[in-house]
């Protein structure tokens, strides 16, 4: 593990969500509401899930140390990983990185 730490908004230290931080618990007791914009990164891995033993969304968490509902929240395009967490999705599945996550082009 790299010696630098990854926080985003409603994520600890180790990019999970973090209940206290969470926009959709803040929606819940009240507190200000983020809105949180989709993300445009695709992502292959519940193909890679299934053509890799039918791996579950838990077997996934475990092996990359986080937790299932955040391996669902990238498969539903609602969160995007840190790169860290990207290289040890792929690394998991044994494909390079773009095999795993895809950027559209876009006309400029």
């Amino acid at each position: 593990m790299s010696n630098f730490l990854y926080i985003g908004v409603g994520h600890d230290f180790r990019g999970e969500a973090h209940p206290d931080l969470c926009p959709a618990r803040r929606r819940r007791t009240g507190g200000p509401v983020t809105v949180v914009k989709p993300t445009r990164v695709t992502n292959s891995i519940r193909a890679l899930r299934f053509a890799h033993g039918e791996m579950t969304q838990a077997e996934l968490a475990d092996r990359i140390g986080v937790t299932r509902q955040t391996v669902i929240a990238i498969e539903q395009g609602r969160y995007s990983p840190s790169l860290e967490m990207a290289f040890q999705i792929a690394r998991v599945f044994e494909v390079p990185l773009d095999d795993v996550f895809g950027y559209p082009d876009t006309d400029r």
